[in-house]
């Protein structure tokens, strides 16, 4: 791209920026705005209103309510972008010195990432470098996301009605009927067009005559009748034979694709569940597979038959008189071009309403699992009134379609109605210059009965291809996203997990975030490791990454020495047990859920599960025992009990690797140590990672591991890293005091938490480089 394209998208992106008054009067003349971010925290991480403002030839920042400040670009100058804990810094160096610093919360992140890779284009243009400007970057406004941030919404392109020659591919294993089906279609519309065929010889050789005075043979009628009468009867037989038909072929094709859709959602990872609403994921495998269903056995056959029955009458009328066919298709052309004037306002429209219909889903998806704290909180107003502006906004789109829908199908009928007036014109003029007999004329007038009204009912399959259109680009949106776990494409083997992990320079990011950075850990056989530190210190990060939920951006994860990319996920996620704070269960019997990770587990296994996991004596307290039902998500138990079926569900699969997530972190005093009791079963000969702010239940893991900022900080036993009276022994001793009761103010103890971890990250960062903290 050459300087004078680079200016003219710059010059795009600044004239697009909401430039603040005040600034726009000290730019120089010529200097054009590149980008705009807002910073939301000062030096104090208090909230406050501050912007930063890149143009091509300054950077300009503001804070609170100081004024403006400049820099000069120059080829010394960098912009250093971090965070940690939730809060991202922008640092603006020189060659010797920081010469400023701003802090913002990660919500002003996309903003900042997008001024940041604004600065360095244009520094490396002004150093002579290559400067890639997309176009697409240069259209951006402020607030988009980074290219790096996973999509949290499918394109918003609307869906091409070619969209559905996908289907094939399901459509496939069904070729045969479907061939079937054609046949039958072309002989059930071939019979429909002999009725009006027969009325040429019943008027011009029956009815006319009779009224000149001839006789009327009475077998020659009862042979037009019969016919008339035979042609119906085989018409309806083979229309009922291939609306059967393609009915269950297109039921099994919905089907098809519902399942497809499913286990392909399954197999995604799980950055993609992340960035989608539950409501919408279950309204494109539900509804719009059932509108797929619905548009395949009805009105895509209602197509066909009206192709086939347009052609062969426009063939039969030409066949007849070629002057009256050319002029029943007069109104072709004017019907022609309203379809391809409405199709796309309907394609939007129809891929509008998915997307708010998917909202108002999504609010009930939202309220109903958590219909206790709604009403917990008083607040089922709010919801009510959630729900009504999402309706509000459906019924909006839909009448915006609506209003163009109600216009185009009654022009369609006034455009037929206009071309059978001009035929009965133009035919009466035929028959009175003798040309043609009346006869031919009703025949004419019977075909063009059923000629413009299979043209009004292909008109009116503009709406239904469009919403199934639609709703087939929402499936396929799912298809086609790839999984950013990929399967190995040769796997290795694995019969026996020892459980040896080891980590060799693991990063991590969350689209932008940094979590994990530069992470080495091993971990023998049958260890238990407790992992320690503040919230978004990266340690359920790093339990996702050893359960292979996410891939490390850098580095390797090793089990028993085979990188865990090279392994199937299934068969390696089958040596794996996990705990959750938060357990879920499905609906279904006690007895269900304990063999969800082994179905075929018999009641003898599952019982001793439960015992191991001190679930028996409750579970036989339960109406039905073992097949009593819990409810959705459990909900017919307690915390603890939940939690204690969770433990047998892990105890069944005999895991070799263990992950405990804040296992008893959301129980009381006496329901922790039943679950630890079971925790204490369950640990036992496995490798285990274990979660958990308490840390007295950690005192029996072998090592600690201290995390902050994504990096191990402190790593040792309990006694050792409370002999060093470092990061460790504070919090340790934080948690003491409180439990004591003394007087440290919560937000002074986790102040004091993260002070000392935080110091102790520096001071392992400075031992790593070499130089004294």
């Amino acid at each position: 791209m050459s300087n004078s394209d680079i200016d003219a998208a710059t010059a795009l992106v600044g004239a697009r920026q909401p430039i603040p008054a005040e600034l726009d009067a000290k730019l120089a003349g010529g200097e054009n705005v590149l980008a705009l971010a807002a910073v939301d925290l000062d030096e104090a991480l208090i909230f406050t209103q501050g912007e930063l403002v890149l143009t091509d030839r300054r950077l300009w920042a503001r804070s609170g309510g100081s004024g403006w400040r400049a820099w000069e670009l120059a080829p010394e100058l960098r912009l250093a972008h971090s965070d940690h804990g939730g809060v991202g810094t922008l640092e603006l160096c020189d060659a010797r010195q920081r010469l400023a610093e701003w802090r913002f919360t990660l919500g002003a992140d996309p903003q900042v990432q997008k001024l940041l890779a604004a600065f360095e284009r244009q520094q490396a243009r002004r150093a002579g470098r290559p400067a890639e400007l997309e176009a697409s970057d240069a259209a951006a406004e402020p607030g988009d996301p980074p290219e790096d941030e996973p999509a949290t919404q499918e394109p918003e392109g609307p869906p091409s009605t070619w969209v559905l020659l996908r289907l094939s591919r399901f459509a496939r294993p069904y070729r045969r009927q479907l061939a079937l089906g054609f046949v039958l279609t072309l002989a059930a519309t071939a019979a429909t067009l002999v009725p009006p065929y027969l009325t040429i010889p019943l008027m011009d050789e029956v009815l006319i005559p009779f009224q000149g005075g001839q006789r009327i043979d009475p077998g020659y009628v009862a042979l037009l009748l019969t016919g008339l009468l035979g042609s119906a009867l085989l018409a309806w037989g083979l229309g009922w034979a291939r609306t059967w038909l393609l009915a269950l072929v297109s039921e099994r094709i919905a089907a098809d694709l519902r399942t497809s859709a499913f286990e392909h959602l399954l197999g995604l990872s799980l950055d993609y569940f992340g960035s989608k609403r539950t409501g919408d994921l279950m309204a494109r495998i539900g509804s719009e597979t059932d509108r797929i269903s619905v548009f395949l056995s009805l009105h895509a056959l209602d197509f066909a038959t009206d192709v086939l029955m347009f052609v062969m009458t426009a063939a039969i009328l030409f066949s007849i008189d070629p002057s009256l066919a050319l002029v029943t298709l007069l109104p072709l052309p004017f019907i022609a071009w309203m379809i391809h004037l409405v199709r796309d306002r309907l394609r939007t429209g129809f891929e509008k309403i998915d997307r708010v219909w998917a909202d108002v889903t999504n609010v009930l998806a939202d309220t109903i699992p958590g219909i206790r704290v709604v009403k917990a909180f008083a607040q089922e107003a709010r919801e009510a009134a959630r729900f009504r502006e999402a309706n509000r906004q459906n019924l909006a789109v839909n009448d915006r379609l609506n209003k163009t829908w109600s216009l185009f199908t009654p022009t369609v009928s006034l455009l037929t109605d206009v071309g059978l007036l001009v035929v009965w014109a133009f035919g009466i003029w035929q028959v009175s210059r003798g040309r043609v007999t009346v006869g031919v004329l009703t025949a004419f007038i019977a075909y063009i009965g059923r000629f413009y009204t299979r043209l009004d009912s292909m008109s009116r399959i503009v709406s239904v291809t469009q919403k199934a259109a639609a709703g087939a680009k929402r499936i396929f949106d799912i298809l086609d996203h790839h999984s950013n776990v990929p399967e190995p494409a040769q796997p290795e083997a694995i019969e026996r997990l020892k459980g040896a992990i080891e980590l060799r320079s693991v990063a991590f990011r969350y689209g932008s975030r940094s979590v994990i950075r530069g992470l080495d850990l091993s971990i023998a056989p049958g260890e238990m490791i407790g992992l320690v530190g503040h919230s978004g210190s990266g340690k359920s990060t790093l339990a996702n990454l050893i359960c292979r939920f996410y891939d490390a951006s850098d580095g390797a994860i090793l089990v028993d020495g085979i990188d865990l990319r090279r392994l199937r996920v299934a068969d390696y996620r089958r040596h794996i047990g996990l705990v959750l704070q938060e357990p879920f269960l499905f609906f279904g019997t006690v007895a269900q859920n304990i063999a969800y990770g082994k179905p075929e587990a018999t009641r003898a296994e599952i019982v001793a599960a439960a015992r191991a996991a001190h679930a028996h004596e409750f579970i036989l307290r339960l109406p039905q025992g073992y097949d009593s039902l819990v409810g959705e998500r459990g909900q017919g138990l307690s915390g603890g009990e939940r939690q204690r079926i969770s433990i047998a569900r892990a105890l069944l699969i005999d895991p070799r690797i263990l992950i405990l997530d804040e296992a008893t972190s959301a129980v009381d005093t006496e329901t922790e140590k039943e679950i630890q009791k079971a925790l204490d079963n369950l640990v036992r000969g496995r490798t285990t990672i274990a979660i958990a702010h308490r840390l007295s239940t950690l005192r029996r893991a072998d090592r600690l591991v201290v995390m902050d900022a994504g990096r191990i900080v402190e790593l040792g036993p309990h006694d050792e890293l409370m002999a060093r009276r470092g990061a460790y022994w504070r919090l340790h001793e934080a948690q003491a005091r409180r439990a004591d009761g003394s007087d440290v103010e919560p937000d002074d103890d986790e102040t004091l938490i993260d002070a000392s971890l935080e110091a102790e990250g520096h001071a392992h960062t400075a031992m790593q480089s070499g130089r004294q903290p």
